[in-house]
């Protein structure tokens, strides 16, 4: 900026002399490319007795050399953490210590000292640091004077690491212990690593995954993910209507991983990943069975064991306020993942789908006061297609918590295609509790027909379904706690409770 400043000056003193040829020459000189700062179009103009730098304006005498500018620039940026308590100080005075790296944060900001001041991009940049998984709260407040402006970010950090210790019973494998730990903030630049193992007598289940971001600041060094994981439970393409030739429910076996690489472009996320999964149907004992008890396939193998080794490529575009509970804005999600005939079963299909959420804030019942329920309407829209022969466990299963509320877990349809919408209307109760009253909607646009074995035909899932009615959510030290009330189209009611929004 001195430098800029001084460029500026000299023009001045030769616009003072009538040197129109030097200051030509000077205008296509004054581009500073390897500062990194940005700065405003470097042409300088002299009209009735003012100097026109960019931006920059300020009356001029041929004697002055000193020039003051209107546009205010960010002198310093300040990044200070508070406790849970919102208090800057610890018990000993000295000041909050944060586990995120504070060069991390600058580099997450596209306002930097030096720049001229922008509105616009102080508010970007707040929004980028509220989509951290690992803040909880970030504010920003400024300190100016005729020239400058101060930046001050005050972040309260979520409690990471978090140990999480469950149990519980369900029709499988009977009764489980199930721990978990989570960090989403490794080495204070937001690696993340979520990880949960499940034990019961008769199996043992884990999902683990480690995560290190693209970071844009760093836009040579590609961000990665790695995933491993192994799962059973009560099928939700073959629900209990139909059971095996012994009796038993049927079981559906995963196990696998993925390894996948992230990056951007723009305003869009992108990552490309190479997954494997191995889908197997059992009965209760975890015999491997390959047909039900009408004679139909449970796998394209006809083993009962089907291997998945899939491409996957997805892109997306957040521009959500914050990343946990949002109040405002949308998430667009696309993605594509492409099987190779690798395995059993020799599965060579295409699986497209796409995601939309927005949020829009209102104030019906109250007048947009803070809360950590804040009023407003969600919607979701998703619609999804596979192209090709694929497992019929692999079937988009609708209906269920996190589908059609109403409808238990692949009750509305098991399709090769299908598209969803759901709207709720969220609203506060109290400070920590809020309300939501929901609708869903649902349909396999009549592909069930065309999933090997029929299964959602000859289960007679109806193929659409709707569901409405209403539920709590509970902001507690665990996270979010969702309990919804759901009534169905076919008069069925269910009570669930889980963790976290439905989207």
């Amino acid at each position: 900026m001195l430098v800029q400043i001084t460029v500026v000056a000299i023009a001045v003193m030769l616009v003072g002399t009538e040197n129109r040829e030097a200051l030509a020459d000077l205008q296509s000189s004054t581009q500073d490319g390897a500062s990194g700062i940005v700065t405003p179009e470097a042409t300088i103009q002299v009209e009735g007795g003012y100097a026109k730098y960019g931006d920059y304006v300020r009356a001029t005498s041929v004697d002055t050399q000193a020039l003051e500018f209107s546009k205010k620039v960010v002198k310093d940026i300040q990044i200070r953490f508070i406790n849970q308590k919102g208090e800057l100080l610890d018990d000993k005075g000295q000041p909050i210590k944060g586990r995120t790296q504070k060069n991390f944060i600058m580099g997450l900001l596209r306002l930097k000292p030096g720049q001229v001041f922008r509105e616009d991009l102080l508010e970007a940049d707040l929004q980028r640091l509220r989509r951290l998984e690992s803040f909880n709260q970030v504010n920003v407040y400024r300190e100016e004077d005729t020239s400058s402006v101060n930046i001050i970010y005050e972040i309260k950090e979520r409690s990471f690491p978090s140990l999480i210790l469950g149990g519980g019973n369900n029709d499988d494998i009977g009764l489980y212990a199930r721990v978990g730990y989570k960090d989403a903030n490794i080495s204070g630049v937001n690696d993340k690593l979520d990880t949960i193992v499940q034990i019961s007598t008769k199996d043992v289940q884990f999902n683990g995954q480690f995560t290190s971001p693209y970071r844009r600041e760093e836009p040579n060094r590609l961000g990665y993910t790695i995933r491993a994981f192994r799962h059973r439970d009560i099928s939700g393409t073959f629900n209990e209507d139909i059971r095996l030739a012994n009796g038993d429910k049927v079981r559906e076996g995963r196990f696998g991983g993925s390894v996948g690489v992230l990056g951007a472009f723009d305003d869009w996320d992108t990552s490309v990943a190479l997954n494997y999964t191995r889908i197997s149907l059992r009965d209760h004992e975890y015999n491997v069975a390959q047909v039900d008890s009408l004679g139909s396939p449970l796998s394209v193998s006809g083993t009962g064991i089907d291997d998945l080794f899939t491409i996957s490529f997805a892109v997306s575009r957040d521009q959500r306020d914050r990343k946990d509970n949002p109040t405002q804005g949308s998430i667009l999600t696309l993605s594509t993942e492409q099987a190779i005939p690798i395995g059993l079963g020799n599965i060579s299909s295409n699986r497209l789908r796409g995601d939309y959420i927005q949020y829009l804030p209102v104030s019906w019942i109250g007048k947009g006061k803070p809360s950590d329920n804040p009023e407003m309407l969600a919607i979701n829209l998703q619609i999804g297609t596979t192209l090709g022969d694929f497992p019929p466990a692999d079937a988009f299963n609708i209906g269920g918590l996190d589908s059609v509320r109403g409808y238990g877990y692949g009750k509305v349809a098991s399709g090769r295609s299908y598209g969803l919408a759901s709207v709720e209307y969220r609203f506060p109760i109290f400070q920590s509790i809020g309300g939501v009253f929901f609708t869903d909607f649902a349909s396999d646009f009549g592909s069930s027909e065309t999933v090997l074995g029929e299964p959602g035909v000859l289960r007679d899932k109806p193929g659409s379904g709707f569901g409405y009615g209403l539920g709590l959510r509970v902001n507690s030290s665990f996270g979010l706690i969702r309990g919804d009330l759901g009534i169905s189209d076919q008069g069925e009611v269910r009570f669930e409770v889980t963790t976290g929004q439905r989207f």
